[in-house]
């Protein structure tokens, strides 16, 4: 039996510089339509960012669709015809102000495939150390950088201070990956 719903209607509602939201109607594989609601964005990028002495880089940031601060490993979306590569390089840069000696795509993944289709790709950045070059941070990007070990990270995914899943999937990552 193929599940596959074809896109008979596609009515664009909302054009943002970070999303576009469309309201569509689907042909089900019984024949029955049914409509959806998409939100289609250009991907995004996480760095898990390791320093030499066993801790990770986090940034703390308000997030205003949940009305809160949370924590989160850096992160962005790719520009227009960006590299996915080049895109964590200078999310690393802009976000923590360094550079990796050595950066490795880790996985990648549907942030929320319901309603979504981005897609994020995870990075490990290691041999870390200062930018000579720093480059602007997004326009109203306000971040307060740290440190956490893996115990600390953990505590805090346990402890719910950690809510977000690009976040929690590179801390389990990095357990996973210790050597």
């Amino acid at each position: 039996m193929s599940f596959e719903e074809k896109v008979v209607e596609s009515i664009s509602r909302y054009k943002g510089e970070v999303i576009d939201v469309y309201q569509q109607t689907v042909k089900l594989p019984d024949g029955e339509l049914a409509n959806r609601d998409v939100v289609k964005h250009q991907g995004a990028v996480g760095v898990l960012a390791l320093t030499d002495d066993g801790k990770a880089i986090f940034e703390e940031q308000w997030r205003t669709p949940i009305g809160k601060l949370t924590i989160e490993i850096p992160a962005g979306k790719v520009e227009p015809g960006e590299d996915l590569l080049e895109t964590a390089k200078r999310e690393l840069n802009e976000e923590t102000r360094y550079e990796a000696g050595k950066i490795e795509k880790i996985n990648g993944f549907y942030s929320a495939p319901g309603f979504s289709n981005e897609y994020m790709t995870l990075y490990k950045a290691t041999n870390l150390r200062k930018v000579a070059k720093e480059l602007p941070r997004d326009q109203g990007e306000n971040l307060n950088i740290f440190e956490l070990s893996l115990d600390e990270a953990l505590k805090a995914v346990a402890e719910g201070k950690i809510e977000d899943a690009k976040t929690i999937l590179a801390i389990y990552y990095w357990k996973a990956n210790i050597k």
